[in-house]
């Protein structure tokens, strides 16, 4: 199977497309428009600004057509994550990686945070949707399967037994209405006791069945070369295949029979996710196959993984909160940080707006001996910052003002609390190793005011992964805020 590394939001011509779908370029018409379809791929105008782009603003995407041959637009990929179509293997990498790079161990490890960002949701996204419809997506069944074995086991049915003196619970109804009983010094004394054992089915036409299931989907994603990729150890159980079981409708009866008999949550979802992909009948080569693992929304996933290893306070109750001194009694115990920021109030209504300013996340940190509140904002950008060269590819000046307002926002709350120092934070993520001091972004009129200049941290995201998969907090003395 065609198997590649490409870059997210990286700009490629259309022969940069067949090289990497191994195609003509006839045949990767189809494929542009079905991974547009999908919304995974978009389309710019060429010009070369947007050719040194990194980043895909939505006034740049244009909506058109795909032609054969065509010069006037450059292709983006706008996920991170593994995408399957028509029997190739896109490994889709993140944009602050550099470009022509086979980055196997940093996709891994993104894998693996992509896993645990999405546990959260409890679902498995069965079929990916479009504005033209939805398509079977078979990789995360696979997935599913190999993983829900990997922590469960395969899939077992046990019926209980009756033996004599086994090591099982006694059943005593059965073992005095049924077995000799002697008498002495008139107490009764049972020389055979009726016992109970549980005892598993290794026949059960289910466990077979989901043996074959589990044995076809490894070597469906091994050929695919993506159990490496997944860090999922291979699996041989049978030598059955799933024409052993009968057609596919007596499968899918029997499997319908057994999904009203079983009550069991975790067999419920298995047993429906086995029903589906035998009842799809898909292979990761079709023409008609997309498959997806991953987000369109990596910054989000950016977000969530700095608020959890920085220990973001924003969502937690002033009073389960440490501070330098305790909490004013004017402030309400149950009340949480968010809550705090003012919301604009139009006097036509007398009301407030529901909407008003929300950080991305606030540390509460003692370092050394300073108490600090600390303002940090995720940004998933590339910046290039030179000595002598002006900003390109940097957050936007909305970005920037409203890092200084966040912390107008609460300024007399950390005046209130005594806080030693604010620290204003943009963190953005790196390919390197070691954390970045980018200098500061400042604003003459609005550090005048007295608030503080935001800082710039490129933050290893290695190092931010790790952290986040091993649920570690950071040591924020490490940003040398």
């Amino acid at each position: 199977m065609i198997s590649e590394f490409i870059r997210e939001q990286h700009r490629y011509t259309q022969r940069d497309i067949c090289r990497i779908m191994h195609c003509s370029e006839d045949k990767v018409v189809p494929l542009i428009r079905r991974l547009k379809e999908f919304g995974v791929l978009k389309s710019v105008k060429y010009t070369d600004e947007q050719k040194n782009m990194s980043d895909l603003l939505d006034e740049d995407v244009a909506v058109t057509d795909v032609v054969e041959g065509d010069d006037e637009y450059l292709y983006v990929i706008t996920f991170v994550g593994v995408i399957v179509v028509a029997g190739r293997v896109l490994k889709c990498y993140p944009k602050y990686l550099p470009p022509n790079r086979t980055p196997q161990k940093e996709l891994q490890q993104i894998l693996k945070v992509l896993e645990k960002y999405n546990s959260k949701e409890q679902i498995i996204s069965i079929f990916n949707d479009s504005s033209e419809g939805s398509t079977f997506n078979l990789l995360a069944v696979l997935l599913f399967l190999l993983q829900d074995y990997y922590e469960n086991g395969v899939y077992t049915t046990t019926e209980d037994i009756v033996e004599s003196n086994g090591f099982g619970e006694i059943l005593w109804d059965k073992t005095i209405n049924e077995t000799f009983t002697l008498i002495s010094e008139n107490r009764p004394y049972y020389i055979d006791l009726q016992t109970k054992k549980r005892v598993t089915n290794d026949h059960d036409y289910f466990k077979r069945l989901h043996e074959c299931v589990l044995t076809k989907a490894s070597k469906e994603l091994k050929e695919a070369g993506l159990l490496d990729l997944f860090e999922i150890t291979d699996i041989d159980l049978t030598d059955e295949e799933l024409d052993d079981f009968g057609d596919v409708e007596y499968i899918l009866y029997r499997l319908e029979q057994e999904l009203n008999t079983q009550f069991n949550t975790r067999k419920q979802l298995l047993l429906k996710t086995i029903y589906t992909y035998i009842s799809q009948n898909g292979n990761l080569y079709d023409m008609d196959c997309l498959s997806l693992f991953g987000t369109n929304s990596f910054n989000l996933v950016w977000e969530h993984i700095c608020a959890d290893i920085m220990n973001n306070k924003l969502d937690t109750p002033l009073g389960a909160i440490k501070l330098p001194v305790p909490l004013k009694p004017e402030y309400d115990r149950k009340q949480k940080l968010i809550d705090l920021i003012e919301k604009p109030l139009w006097t036509a209504t007398g009301k407030t707006a529901a909407d008003t300013l929300i950080p991305d996340l606030i540390s509460i940190a003692k370092v050394g001996t300073k108490w600090q509140f600390i303002i940090f904002d995720a940004k998933y950008y590339v910046p290039k910052l030179r000595a002598g060269t002006p900003p390109t590819r940097q957050p936007g000046i909305e970005s920037v003002t409203k890092q200084y307002l966040y912390q107008l926002a609460y300024q007399k709350f950390i005046e209130d609390h005594e806080f030693d120092a604010v620290k204003n934070c943009f963190l953005l993520p790196t390919e390197n190793k070691e954390i970045e001091d980018r200098g500061e972004v400042s604003m003459a009129m609005l550090h005048r005011l007295g608030l503080q200049n935001i800082q710039v941290r490129f933050l290893p995201a290695e190092m931010a992964y790790e952290h986040y998969l091993s649920g570690k907090i950071m040591d924020i003395g490490l940003l040398g805020l």
